[in-house]
């Protein structure tokens, strides 16, 4: 597919400070796209630069293969959602989702139609005489989508519209945006800094740092293979240590399948690691075996995260929430870790 947005180049800069750092990017149609990163990577720079709210430094912005770089936000047919959703406030859920068309000088009949429409696919159709003040945080944060999609704007930009809202209804949120994003096959970018959140709604991850684009993978691909210390250690959660250190804890025989002598840090998933409290008679060729004792155990929903010491080193490991398989602080306990699920840096 051809690429619907185009970063080419793209350069920010806020007096001597670097925000943004020779990005290039593409996005295809129909895509949701996050930008995710700590506070401070230029995420939502990026996202005001193809908004028209912020000029590059230098570089180009491209979208349906015409260069927007110096049209004005008005004039670039892109919808907004903020953090803050800005509805008018004396104005009911009905009078701000048309706000957009009358300004547009479309037709009475025309708007009523495309109102009423949008609405009903944010499931505010009850809600649609209420004024915002009447609405809760989730029924403002979808009148203020309604709004921006009913003018369909050829993009739809979401700059964390979620971080207020509490965990439960957020959830519940994300699914609907992604939802009414595949039933209109509008292609949009998103912004958050939060990794479970980009996980559940994108297409395409673009995990940003320092002002460069880190990695660009789909969610499965950077959870199961990031590219980078950073990535490893900013999407879910991995044990990363220097690659000296967790030799030295391991015991009996050296596996084979990997050579750690060529790497400086090994990352794995606390998931992928078996825990017993017994030494496995027969450990496969390509399996790390490690003893340690439980430090600590934390319960994490459907989960147990155990903090196991392997001497001065702490490996976290997560099992099933199994009442008839609990490891108390203290016990001893062998990991085996496989050697194909490890990551080399």
């Amino acid at each position: 597919m051809a690429e619907y947005i185009r970063f080419e180049h793209i350069c920010k800069n806020f007096g001597e400070k670097k925000v943004l750092k020779d990005i290039d990017l593409g996005i295809e149609k129909g895509e949701l796209v996050t930008l995710l990163g700590p506070s401070g990577c230029g995420k939502s720079t990026l996202l005001r630069i193809l908004s028209g709210l912020e000029d590059a430094t230098s570089g180009k912005v491209y979208l349906d293969g015409k260069d927007i770089t110096n049209v004005a936000p008005q004039n670039r047919d892109i919808g907004m959602v903020f953090q803050h959703y800005s509805l008018f406030p004396n104005m009911n859920v009905r009078q701000n989702v048309a706000f957009g068309l009358k300004k547009k000088g479309i037709a009475k009949d025309e708007i009523r139609e495309a109102v009423d429409r949008m609405i009903d696919i944010v499931g505010l159709s009850e809600n649609a005489d209420q004024y915002p003040s009447q609405l809760s945080g989730g029924q403002q944060q979808r009148a203020a989508l309604a709004r921006a999609l009913v003018t369909k704007p050829k993009v739809l930009l979401l700059d964390e519209p979620l971080s207020a809202i509490d965990a439960l209804l957020r959830h519940s949120l994300q699914v609907e945006i992604r939802r009414i994003q595949k039933e209109l096959n509008i292609t949009a970018v998103f912004v958050t800094h939060d990794q479970e959140e980009a996980m559940v709604m994108s297409d395409r991850i673009n995990l940003m740092h320092d002002g460069k684009i880190e990695q660009s993978a789909r969610p499965i691909d950077l959870y199961t293979n990031p590219q980078s210390k950073f990535a490893a250690t900013f999407i879910g959660h991995y044990n990363v240590l220097a690659t000296e250190k967790f030799v030295s804890i391991m015991t009996g025989q050296r596996p084979v399948g990997k050579d750690l002598s060529r790497s400086q840090t090994i990352a794995f998933r606390p998931e992928i690691i078996g825990i017993s409290k017994s030494a496995p008679a027969n450990v496969p060729a390509d399996v790390y075996l490690l003893k340690g004792k439980v430090s600590m155990s934390l319960p994490h929903g459907n989960f147990l995260r155990y903090n196991i010491s392997c001497g001065q080193t702490q490996i976290d490991v997560d099992t099933l929430f199994n009442r008839d398989k609990l490891y108390e602080d203290g016990a001893e306990v062998y990991l085996q870790i496989p050697a194909e699920s490890c990551i080399l840096f």
